[in-house]
């Protein structure tokens, strides 16, 4: 009994210490995401999806929930974000090529449409994030187009 005594106040002193283990942010820039959105020519309902669905892992703009201050919770929230920049980052489209932006937009359907994207850990908090079918075929049509157009580019 004192042995698990002991485990449970070692591990709360370590959970209050880890609290203090500052993390960085990705608060870029609300410009980041010109060039996408005017290359891309999202619709205003697919980019309010993009917005709810994508953005916060996808680019350098995360609105951050308020459990973000809560270790052990902010290392795994950061982790989902640095991975998924590290996958797509549409704040960095400038500087992608024509061949990569439109291999970029083919995973991004294909992610989509086989509902690997959004994250369920992210749609468990973020409600408005879970796609519907509707809003599923809306995205992947119009990313489908934009792939098109830069596969055109390419064959010039």
């Amino acid at each position: 009994m004192k042995l698990l005594k002991k485990i449970g106040w070692i591990a709360l002193v370590l959970l209050l210490v880890i609290q203090f283990i500052p993390t960085e942010k990705n608060n870029g820039e609300l410009s980041s995401l010109d060039t996408f959105v005017s290359e891309t020519k999202p619709t205003d309902e697919v980019q309010k999806i993009l917005k709810n669905a994508c953005y916060d892992c996808h680019s350098d703009q995360t609105i951050y929930p308020w459990y973000h201050s809560v270790a052990p919770l902010k290392f795994w929230i950061n982790h989902h974000v640095e991975e998924g920049k590290e996958h797509l980052n549409f704040s960095n489209w400038a500087d992608y090529s024509l061949k990569r932006k439109e291999h970029k937009m083919e995973e991004f359907w294909e992610e989509v449409e086989e509902k690997h994207m959004p994250l369920d850990s992210y749609t468990w908090t973020h409600s408005d994030a879970k796609l519907s079918n509707e809003q599923i075929a809306k995205v992947v049509n119009w990313a489908k187009t934009v792939q098109t157009n830069y596969e055109a580019q390419i064959q010039k």
